[in-house]
């Protein structure tokens, strides 16, 4: 059994936050999303447009659709390793794999050239996508196993500061190569236009080392997890899929989680979404220069740290519902705002706002969903599958949603305003879940009083 609020199980832990955020802020965020826009700008095929397997594309719908696709992917195919992971007391390998996965994919888009073929390189775009998105699924499910209860929203918060903090870190770094030209030209010197497109692929080789190199750190102190050895009859196949059956089944016997979890389905389809997007659209829509775009999101990152720590000491003081309700209000102001940018300085004032609102949402989405589950579950992995299915699921709607509406409308902004319903539904659908948690207290304080 793991010792629960062990400070050096949790560092451990939050360490593997400060490695793989490196891929959400390079990868997602900032260089290659700028890169890829610069790169596929003025292709053979025509502006904005792309060839991928003899199929044409606008250059951002290909990039979107891609994701999406990885996250379907992951939806699939996680039931099946989340039970394998709990019967086998394997959660850690898997997370080990996903990491390996994600961190050669990395180093794969270095491969990928302007002028040249992009195929090899969007698959590794995808597979680093699956190899992100698959590792937290088992980092996630250790929070309960690591955290009790009543610490489970600090150390969350916790694991998002590293995560943001780290990835500012590694953004410097690749700041600096990226930007070495214009910084020093006499001791590079080349050009700097000669060197921008190399110095950025140099970048995403540097992300796949310190994924790699920092996930060591986690590897090493995180528990491995306990067999799950009930049942002796088990197909690999379709028991990962029974799990998971197994487990919504519980979730509807479960009141106010039956209610969270479509709340956090439609919310999240416009958080997630804005997060992995926002670079492409000042890319391409302001025509944002790379290096501003990139101080911009190491603005956020900072902002995000203050907002994830702001979330933590409010959601104790006024309770995760209220706090998550304050959040979803304010993603759905600013991403109605969205529509209407027209420079830069109103995209940092909406990229503030974000930054804000970022690591708080996520953090306090997790160990509220944790909080909620009850204490004794044995299976914790199978549970966060249910969970991180539902976020991944809210990616390929959102992403695809999004791509589907440039494509239809060839407007960024009209895919934008798309969004902002699925925040509303997902306000909506919070407040439900707020009503429900006073019935439930007063309920609970009337059988007390009986």
């Amino acid at each position: 059994m793991t010792e629960k609020n062990n400070k050096r199980t949790i560092w451990g832990w939050c360490m593997f936050d400060w490695a793989n955020q490196a891929y959400n802020m390079v990868i997602t965020s900032t260089i290659f999303p700028a890169y890829y826009v610069s790169a596929t700008l003025n292709s053979p095929y025509g502006k904005n447009t792309v060839s991928f397997f003899g199929h044409k594309f606008i250059n951002t719908v290909l990039q979107n659709y891609i994701l999406s696709a990885s996250y379907l992917l992951i939806v699939l195919t996680l039931p099946i390793l989340t039970s394998l992971a709990d019967y086998r007391g394997a959660k850690k390998s898997y997370l080990q794999i996903f990491t390996w996965i994600g961190c050669l994919a990395c180093a794969g888009l270095y491969f990928l050239e302007p002028g040249k073929p992009i195929e090899f390189g969007m698959i590794c775009f995808g597979l680093a996508s699956i190899g992100y998105c698959g590792g937290f699924v088992f980092y996630n499910s250790y929070l309960p196993q690591i955290a009790s209860t009543d610490k489970q929203n600090d150390v969350s918060a916790k694991g998002f500061i590293y995560g943001f903090a780290g990835s500012i870190v590694v953004q410097l770094i690749c700041f600096a190569v990226v930007l070495a030209p214009k910084i020093a030209p006499s001791i590079v010197g080349v050009e700097t236009d000669a060197l921008d497109f190399k110095l950025a692929r140099i970048s995403f080789l540097i992300v796949g080392a310190w994924w790699l190199g920092f996930a060591f750190i986690a590897f090493r102190i995180l528990p491995k997890g306990e067999p799950n050895i009930g049942s002796h009859k088990f197909n690999v196949w379709t028991g990962g899929f029974k799990e998971l059956a197994k487990v919504f089944h519980n979730v509807k016997n479960m009141p106010l989680v039956k209610r969270f979890l479509p709340a956090f389905f439609f919310y999240s389809v416009g958080v997630q979404t804005i997060m992995l997007v926002a670079a492409e659209f000042a890319a391409k829509e302001l025509h944002m220069k790379d290096d501003d775009l990139i101080t911009i999101i190491l603005i956020i990152q900072v902002v995000a740290i203050l907002g994830a720590w702001l979330t933590s000491i409010s959601s104790n003081k006024y309770g995760n519902t209220r706090a998550l309700l304050v959040l979803v209000v304010f993603w759905t102001i600013t991403c109605l705002c969205v529509y209407y940018i027209a420079n830069n300085m109103q995209f940092y004032i909406a990229a503030f706002a974000v930054g804000l609102v970022m690591g708080g949402v996520q953090s306090l989405s997790r160990s509220t969903y944790a909080k909620l589950l009850p204490p004794d579950i044995p299976d914790t992995a199978s549970y966060f599958s249910f969970y991180d299915a539902t976020e991944k699921l809210s990616i390929v709607v959102g992403m695809g949603t999004f791509a589907a509406v440039e494509a239809w409308t060839h407007e960024m902004r009209d895919s934008a305003l798309v969004l902002d319903g699925f925040f509303f539904v997902g306000l909506l659908l919070l407040f439900v879940l707020h009503v429900a948690e006073k019935r439930h207290r007063k309920d609970a304080l009337q059988a007390v009083t009986v």
